[in-house]
């Protein structure tokens, strides 16, 4: 393994630098990688809500992706919003094309934070082929119910069970996140067909700043696992970063009041400094 592994992010803009591809380039940097970028979308959006999204053809995505591939050796890539069934057959196909498959880790970007919807239903269709080509699949609660086929579940125990079941469809880790469910604990688990093979547990943070918690996540994710070989610890480690990146936005200010502020894709460096003043 290189010294510092070169990791994809297949994803949208976000102007406000919170989510999408702003957010998982910060995101990889932090977490030791080295951060390619291949934009699918365009968005007009900010802490407020998407206002627009602007798709360019497919073709070109092709030709960013082949550009890299060509040049680079990937060793991870993480795939974020899609917008519609031809990008996400784009990234499918360079998938496969492939001559040595790099790690594969699926945000399945259906639903904003501010509850936009942004991916398009012949698009959420398509996604079943890339959910094959997967290594794991990091859906909230509303898209898991959606790659499942059915309706939201409003317990842990039922959200576990369609992470197994959608883990079994498609020969995938599923790391289902209980993030949206009521309550003070927010529990995570990573899941295969016969079940949560690693489960982590936490109280849950009280913070409006969680847009692009999922984004950050998923490309910890990916760059972690290049570095550690092992999906459980890949996602502890990623689950404890994002938990810090949420506590440390308090020393942010993006956004006006009422809207989801971003993380501190920093936080860790930003202690260093500070300790380092205090003992100075």
């Amino acid at each position: 393994m290189r010294d510092v592994p070169n990791i994809l992010s297949i994803a949208g803009s976000d102007p406000s630098g919170g989510a999408g591809i702003q957010a998982d380039l910060k995101t990889i940097q932090a977490t030791g990688g080295y951060g390619l970028a291949a934009l699918t979308a365009l968005t007009a959006q900010n802490t407020h809500g998407v206002r627009g999204v602007h798709v360019p053809p497919p073709a070109f995505l092709r030709d960013q992706l082949d550009a890299i591939s060509e040049d680079i050796e990937i060793d991870a890539v993480k795939i974020g919003m899609l917008a519609t069934a031809d990008v996400t057959d784009v990234v499918t196909q360079w998938i496969g094309s492939l001559p040595t498959q790099p790690v594969i880790v699926l945000d399945p970007v259906m639903v904003a934070t501010s509850g936009d919807r942004l991916l398009d239903a012949a698009a959420e269709r398509a996604l079943a082929a890339l959910l094959d080509a997967s290594d794991v699949v990091t859906p909230n609660l509303p898209e898991l119910a959606a790659l499942a086929g059915e309706h939201e579940a409003v317990t842990w125990s039922e959200a576990c069970a369609q992470a197994r079941r959608v883990a079994e469809d498609h020969d995938v880790l599923v790391l289902a996140k209980g993030g949206h469910l009521p309550g003070d604990a927010c529990p995570d688990a990573l899941v295969d067909a016969r079940g949560a093979i690693a489960e982590f547990d936490g109280p849950r943070i009280r913070s409006t700043s969680t847009h692009g918690t999922g984004c950050s996540l998923s490309a910890a994710l990916a760059s972690l696992q290049v570095q550690t070989g092992d999906w459980a610890s890949s996602a502890r480690l990623a689950r404890q970063w994002v938990r810090g990146a949420i506590e440390g936005a308090a020393a942010l200010d993006v956004g006006r009041p009422g809207g989801h502020g971003p993380l501190d894709h920093a936080h860790a460096l930003r202690r260093g400094r500070t300790r380092r003043h205090r003992v100075a």
